[in-house]
């Protein structure tokens, strides 16, 4: 660890005055001198993530170092002022906001080494993860693995890709992730913190918050139970009911994602009214020559009509929008903010499909919300909570993917507006946005509890797969032991990016689409309103972009629906005509599931002729970064 030169005589030995006059100069030189450091580590991570190399690997390991260096000098400078006592609120905030530094608060400099060398081993594993297939050959999570598992509608194939990629990550990084949860409880506890999920919880500033997002799941549950049951009945015609267990769980690897967290790309099983209207857009997209500038454009044209930014030049010149040929890359999409103000990317292997095209518009909406609250202290350049983020970037396709928004920008021939097409778009859209939520929610109901010690590495598989058979009624198509590591094999466990912020931005999304299409005067039923070219929508919900996190979300949430709570209403609201559709088809099946995963595994059917015959699961060890600026689902 080096040394490197504090900020000034502000920051040097012990302060002498304590006013809120000197506050201000402390927290004005601070801003100026992190956002250079923030700045350089961004560029730093940055290249590593668009370059594995272990020479960019160094570099960024040395500023994330650096960083926490500079977080702890400066925490216990600003630990001198009297600043609890200050009357002006916002500079209150800031010194809470500076003395509060996490794991770098811990007086073992060797520890955070630790930590960030595990989490790059972690990613790293997850990162190189390759699948070898006797009939396809080796290939990574993007986009060959992905490929199979969302048009494959082979179960053997299936099943083969799904075990082979959990033998690929998971299974390869158990121990050390033990380690690395030890080493960050360890840290965190020099921040006053319990554990490290308690000081996660921490950033939503809601005693009450882990007791509001359950309340949440169980108002939304009835939604999915419905959808499950639909679903269920749906892959048991497909596949054959012997194939599913009587325990009512639907087998994992069904859903046309790797992780069963959302069920779109099965939507050609499912479809309620074949002969009813149905969106095609990846086809259109191909029919149009769509290329991959053009689906950056299109989403910079929603953002812009409703009276957003365009993106800027450092934009376009510095975001790598297609996977590179010539290296290694982490492809999982993400958006970057340098803190200058100006230079913001996106980093995504994009394709020309219309998930990848709902993606460029996720990501380019953490861009929006870093364009609103540039001109902010860099501390409040942040969502009101990690939630908000996440649903700012997801609010847009609640109007993008409407039939009227559709039509209008050329991907759908005619607006249908009979019952059936409408049942066929809601339940597409309840195949992402419903069919998340349980997902969601227990990704971190297992972290907290493995944080706590509740869960250990004794149990690790079998709890994740308790709370995976409770909550989204989905099972093991194989046998799992304590030798897997299931949770591993989702990039934000080894990533260790918090999860919880996407069940609350499900929520959250829904309540703003609402407030916002009353602003707009929409008349039609809330899942068919297009802010499109709604500047009253967009001024209101820049209102609260603005705000960064410079008051607590609860305020934000006051700006754009005024109200101060999180609500499952709207959402509800929103699925309203499917959910007594789905009541209607299943009345004469059993719906939900037992709580516990079946004891007895069907087993698959014998490999035929041309199928996967096997898979060989390699891994590379390519460390990832630290702590890298991520916002992604």
């Amino acid at each position: 660890m080096w040394k490197f030169l504090l900020l000034g005589v502000l920051f040097r030995g012990t302060l002498a005055q304590e006013t809120e006059t000197d506050g201000q100069a402390f927290v004005d030189e601070y801003d100026a001198k992190v956002g250079v450091l923030w700045n350089e580590n961004g560029k730093a991570a940055w290249e590593y993530y668009t370059n594995i190399t272990d020479h960019n690997l160094e570099v960024m390991t040395n500023s994330s170092l650096k960083m926490a260096e500079f977080d702890k000098e400066i925490a216990a400078n600003a630990s001198k002022f009297d600043y609890k006592s200050f009357s002006n609120e916002t500079l209150k905030r800031l010194f809470t906001k500076i003395v509060n530094i996490g794991f770098a608060a811990t007086n073992d400099s060797d520890q955070l080494k630790a930590i960030s060398n595990l989490e790059a081993d972690l990613t790293g594993i997850y990162s190189k993860g390759e699948v070898c297939l006797e009939s396809k050959g080796c290939l990574q999570l993007e986009p060959g693995l992905t490929d199979i598992i969302t048009n494959s509608r082979d179960y053997n194939e299936l099943l083969a890709v799904w075990k082979g990629w959990r033998d690929a990550s998971g299974k390869l990084m158990r121990n050390k992730y033990t380690d690395f949860v030890k080493a960050m409880n360890a840290a965190i506890k020099f921040s006053d913190f319990n554990d490290t999920g308690e000081y996660w919880r921490s950033w939503y500033e809601t005693p009450t918050f882990e007791q509001d997002v359950k309340t949440l799941f169980e108002e939304l549950e009835p939604l999915y139970v419905e959808l499950h049951a639909y679903v269920r009945k749906r892959l048991k015609q497909k596949y054959g009911k012997e194939m599913f267990p009587e325990s009512g769980h639907i087998p994992a690897h069904l859903f046309g994602n790797m992780w069963a967290q959302q069920w779109s790309n099965i939507y050609d099983l499912l479809v309620p009214f074949p002969d009813a209207s149905s969106m095609d857009i990846t086809s259109k997209m191909i029919e149009q020559n769509y290329n991959v500038t053009h689906m950056y454009r299109v989403a910079e044209d929603f953002f812009m009509s409703i009276g957003m930014e365009k993106m800027t030049d450092e934009f376009w010149q510095n975001s790598m929008l297609v996977k590179p040929d010539d290296r290694d890359v982490v492809c999982h999409a993400s958006a970057w903010d340098f803190y200058d103000g100006k230079d913001f990317r996106i980093k995504q292997c994009t394709a020309i499909t219309e998930d990848q095209l709902l993606t460029v518009h996720h990501e380019m909406g953490h861009i929006v919300y870093y364009q609103n609250y540039k001109h902010l202290p860099r501390l409040f350049r942040r969502g009101a909570n990690p939630g908000f983020h996440e649903g700012m970037a997801d609010i847009v396709s609640l109007s993008f993917q409407t039939p009227e928004h559709m039509h209008v920008i050329g991907l759908l021939d005619n607006v249908p507006n009979d019952a059936d097409s409408d049942i066929n778009f809601l339940l597409k859209m309840a195949l992402d946005k419903v069919a998340f939520l349980p997902f969601g929610y227990l990704i971190d109901q297992w972290r907290w509890s493995v944080f706590r010690g509740e869960t250990n590495s004794s149990n690790y598989n079998q709890h994740w797969w308790d709370l995976r058979c409770r909550y989204q009624g989905i099972s093991p198509p194989v046998q799992r032991t304590e030798q897997d590591f299931d949770p591993g094999a989702k990039y934000h466990i080894p990533g260790n990016t918090p999860y919880i912020r996407y069940f609350v931005s499900f929520v959250v999304q829904f309540q703003w689409h609402k407030a916002l299409c009353e602003v707009a005067g929409n008349t039609k039923p809330l899942h068919r309103c297009d802010i499109y070219k709604n500047t009253d929508a967009g001024d209101k919900l820049r209102e609260m972009l603005m705000m960064g996190s410079s008051k607590q979300w609860q305020d934000a949430m006051e700006a754009i629906t005024g109200q101060r709570l999180m609500s499952a209403k709207p959402l509800v609201e929103y699925f309203d005509p499917l959910l007594k559709w789905l009541k209607e088809q299943n009345k004469e099946d059993n719906t939900g599931w037992s709580a516990s995963c079946p004891s007895v595994i069907p087993t698959p059917q014998p490999l035929s002729a041309g199928s996967t015959l096997e898979f060989v699961s390699i891994t590379c060890f390519v460390l990832c970064a630290v702590f890298a600026f991520l916002n992604t689902n």
